[in-house]
C-alpha cells in the first residue's frame, strides 16, 4: 500500500509543477490586447486556471502525504 501512495504523491508532485510551468509560461506570454468576450486578458484565465490546478494538485499531495503518515505510525 505505501508503494502505491509514493507513486501516486510522485504523480500529483509532477502534476504540480507541470502547472507551475503552465502558469509561468502563460505570464511570460501574456498579450493585453487578446482580450474576450468581457475584456479579461486570455492569457490572464490560462494563470488563473493554471494557479487552482496548482493548488488542486498540492492539496491533493498533501492528504497522500497525510495518508503516508497514518499508515507508518500503525506499521
Amino acid at each position: 500500500m505505501g508503494i502505491i501512495l509514493i507513486l501516486l504523491l510522485i504523480a500529483a508532485m509532477g502534476a504540480v509543477v507541470f502547472a507551475v510551468i503552465r502558469g509561468l509560461h502563460a505570464f511570460a506570454n501574456l498579450q493585453p490586447e487578446n482580450v474576450d468576450e468581457n475584456g479579461v486578458p486570455v492569457s490572464l484565465k490560462i494563470q488563473n486556471k493554471a494557479m487552482f490546478a496548482r493548488v488542486k494538485w498540492q492539496a491533493i499531495a498533501i492528504v497522500i502525504v497525510v495518508a503516508l503518515l497514518a499508515l507508518s505510525q500503525t506499521a
